[in-house]
Formats: structure tokens, C-alpha cells, sequence
């Protein structure tokens, strides 16, 4: 029966990666990744690529960037996305930061939040593909009706190896957040 869950949870996981969404909605979602004195680590600016490509072609007319910062450092994750979206040409006040979460959990609450707040209820997610499955869930037990579009460039998706790892990490993941609805951020694989 284990097999079975993990197995299937697994298949789940690489299906939902292989889903790019991109039905309109109120915002789209940038998951935070590292940053370096406010500049993207190269996984978050993969991701936010894709996020203004979406803005761009007119899936949301808002994109909001989430995440926290580390201690010491100068600029949360949501800020270096704001940062990099503006200097691209997005209108700052098209770019919503929402510089809470230390893991995915945390944020993806923070981001729920802030769009209920401001009457929006729907969100295109955007993170790694392997990500997609998890943050969609959580998004909507926090209360949003959300769909991905993951990124398919950068380092998390180059080699069948880097992606088997996160495949099983996420795997592992989602099960520990199903069965505690908690965050299993801190399982196996760095993501910065």
C-alpha cells in the first residue's frame, strides 16, 4: 500500500510538471528562490522570465513576487523580484511583493492573503516544474483557486539526474504536508 501512495504521488508529481496552464487570472504567483544582494539566484530568475512572458501575453495584470529573506541579508526574495520585473519593463505598480515565508508554505499563506485581501481569487503559480503539484495544493487550502505554469528553464531542469532528485524530493514533500499540513521544505535537496 505504501508503494502504491508513494508511487502514485510520484506519477502525480512529474504529471502535474508536464501542465503549463495559462488560463487568465486575477495574478500570477512568482515562488521565491534565492537572492543575492537583490539580485535573482538563477532559479529565480528563470522563474521570473516566465512570470512577465505570462504578464506579457496578458494572463494576469499583476504578478505577485513572494518569499522572505535570510538573516543578514538586505533584500527579501518577493523585493529581488520586484527589483528584476521592473527593471524588465513592468510597471511597478503592477508588481505586488509580498516579502513574507521562509519556506513554501509560509509564502504561498503570505501571497493567499495579501490576493484575498484585495478581493482576487484566483493565481497562475509559477516555480519548477517538480514544485508545481505542492504549491498548487497549498494554494488552494489557503483559500485561492490556483493552476501552474512552471518554469521549463534553469538549473533544476537541465539533466535526468537533477530531475529524478527533485522528483523524489517533492514526492516526499507533498506526503509530509498531506499527512502533518506542514511545510517539508528542509527534506533532501537545496533549493537555493
Amino acid at each position: 500500500m505504501l508503494a502504491l501512495v508513494v508511487g502514485g504521488t510520484g506519477y502525480r508529481v512529474w504529471q502535474q510538471a508536464r501542465q503549463d496552464d495559462r488560463t487568465k487570472a486575477d495574478a500570477v504567483v512568482v515562488l521565491g528562490a534565492a537572492q543575492y544582494d537583490g539580485v535573482p539566484s538563477p532559479i529565480l530568475e528563470a522563474r521570473l522570465k516566465h512570470a512577465k512572458n505570462l504578464y506579457d501575453l496578458g494572463v494576469a495584470g499583476y504578478i505577485i513576487t513572494g518569499g522572505g529573506r535570510r538573516a543578514g541579508d538586505l533584500y527579501t526574495e518577493a523585493e529581488a523580484g520586484r527589483r528584476w520585473l521592473t527593471s524588465k519593463g513592468v510597471p511597478r505598480a503592477k508588481v505586488i511583493v509580498v516579502g513574507e515565508g521562509s519556506d513554501t508554505l509560509g509564502t504561498i499563506n503570505a501571497v493567499a492573503k495579501t490576493a484575498l485581501d484585495r478581493g482576487w481569487r484566483s493565481a497562475v503559480i509559477v516555480s519548477d516544474p517538480w514544485h508545481s503539484l505542492r504549491a498548487r495544493t497549498m494554494a488552494h487550502d489557503a483559500g485561492l483557486s490556483a493552476w501552474t505554469s512552471p518554469t521549463h528553464t534553469g538549473p533544476v531542469v537541465q539533466t535526468r539526474q537533477t530531475q529524478a532528485k527533485y522528483i523524489l524530493r517533492e514526492t516526499g514533500a507533498l506526503l509530509y504536508y498531506r499527512v502533518f499540513n506542514a511545510p517539508a521544505d528542509d527534506i533532501g535537496v537545496d533549493l537555493q
